[in-house]
């Protein structure tokens, strides 16, 4: 992701934003904001972080990672004794991304520039970092948010619920995921090789940082009312339901493994009571048509399986997601051979099935036959048929993926 540094007429090594000459990795503390025009708010913020640093003796710097202002934002975060970088790639995420990049503190402590996080009080992040935490993240249930801060929608719903899910699929135990307020160590953060632009990177970081084994840390943190007179970038429903299908896309164990087992289970414990005959459940009598739904219950579950192994071997070969240890050990007992031989087994369990409802159809010279008697082999061995042949391609994809991981 390219950046430009913006200079207007100084060297950006002898500006006002670092306490000394620096090249990246030489101080401590790089206080990075992203910015699309916060003109309002964006001197004090910076202000109050030079402050910070000034007051506490850190050798470190304010970046603002300006993405496509035009309300001379950027002059006046120089003004006020920031170093500027220019992101091209627009997006919440993008300029993070920038910013992180042209970072030159060891650690970054992140924060909106609207000032509705307190720059001022960043001791507890400086400490989690330097006692060796990858990951500092900012809890503003447990610090206070002030009355206004937050609209009840997101603070009641929204937040509680996305944290709820984040620990669920991933195992985090972060209680505030969407906390913009946030430090790390530059390089693990790097190293995440992080691809999200929107609003979805705050996600991004704590999910991947998780499931990389990251040693992070949760301290408390205040919101305050934002001081811009404009309405808010966040958008409700449209950053919503890309959170919740972040979390989805970035969790094949939820989004298609365990519905494909419940499905999987659940067709077959229905077609294994259906199968000897029909069923009455109170006053409903359940026959083949019940039987064969539950065929394609097996069969969608079991597509849903495959899906869900093969993307998540897929993820890790392209780094979206770090390798999964047990998944991992499970495929290496699980050769190419064994997946043909298996699906090629139910191949000749259906195929014989079939053969058997013909060879029951010649015996009454291809004439009438039972309907419910016929089905409850024919839906079996239709099944194991359609089994066989997803065993056998996905044997062949998986083996695809393996020789570009190799």
């Amino acid at each position: 992701m390219a950046v430009t540094e913006e200079s207007r007429g100084t060297p950006a090594s002898a500006g006002p934003s670092a306490t000394r000459e620096s090249t990246a990795g030489e101080l401590e503390l790089t206080i990075l904001m992203p910015c699309l025009n916060e003109a309002e708010t964006v001197a004090t913020c910076v202000a109050k972080a030079r402050g910070f640093l000034e007051s506490r003796g850190i050798a470190g710097e304010v970046l603002l990672a300006d993405n496509g202002s035009s309300d001379g934002s950027p002059a006046l975060a120089e003004a006020a004794g920031a170093r500027v970088v220019t992101v091209p790639v627009r997006g919440y995420g993008g300029a993070l991304q920038g910013g992180i990049q042209a970072a030159r503190g060891r650690f970054v402590i992140m924060g909106d520039a609207d000032d509705s996080y307190d720059f001022t009080r960043l001791d507890p992040f400086v400490a989690r970092l330097r006692a060796g935490d990858d990951l500092v993240m900012g809890n503003r249930f447990a610090g206070g948010i002030a009355r206004g801060a937050m609209p009840l929608l997101h603070r009641y719903l929204g937040n509680p619920v996305l944290s709820f899910l984040g620990r669920l699929f991933f195992g985090s135990r972060c209680g505030d995921f969407c906390c913009g307020l946030r430090g790390f160590r530059r390089e693990a953060m790097l190293g995440l090789d992080l691809r999200t632009t929107g609003m979805e990177f705050a996600l991004e970081t704590v999910v991947k940082a998780t499931l990389s084994g990251f040693r992070i840390s949760e301290v408390p943190t205040t919101l305050a009312p934002d001081g811009r007179s404009t309405s808010p970038k966040l958008r409700t429903w449209r950053d919503g339901w890309k959170h919740l299908r972040f979390f989805l896309l970035y969790s094949p164990r939820w989004l298609f493994v365990l519905p494909g087992v419940a499905l999987l289970a659940a067709g077959l414990g229905v077609g294994a009571w259906l199968l000897p005959g029909p069923r009455r459940v109170g006053a409903v009598t359940l026959d083949v048509h019940t039987l064969l739904y539950a065929a394609t219950a097996v069969i969608v579950g079991f597509q849903a399986i495959l899906f869900g192994v093969l993307t998540r071997v897929f993820a890790a070969s392209e780094g979206l997601l770090p390798p999964h240890p047990r998944l991992e050990r499970s495929l290496r007992l699980i050769s190419f051979e064994s997946g043909l031989l298996g699906g090629a087994a139910l191949l000749v369990a259906g195929l014989g099935g079939s053969a058997w409802a013909v060879l029951a159809w010649e015996r009454v010279s291809f004439g009438a036959l039972d309907p419910l008697r016929m089905l409850r082999m024919v839906i079996p061995s239709v099944v194991a048929v359609a089994l066989g042949f997803e065993l056998i391609l996905a044997a062949f994809f998986l083996s695809v993926l393996r020789l570009r991981r190799r």
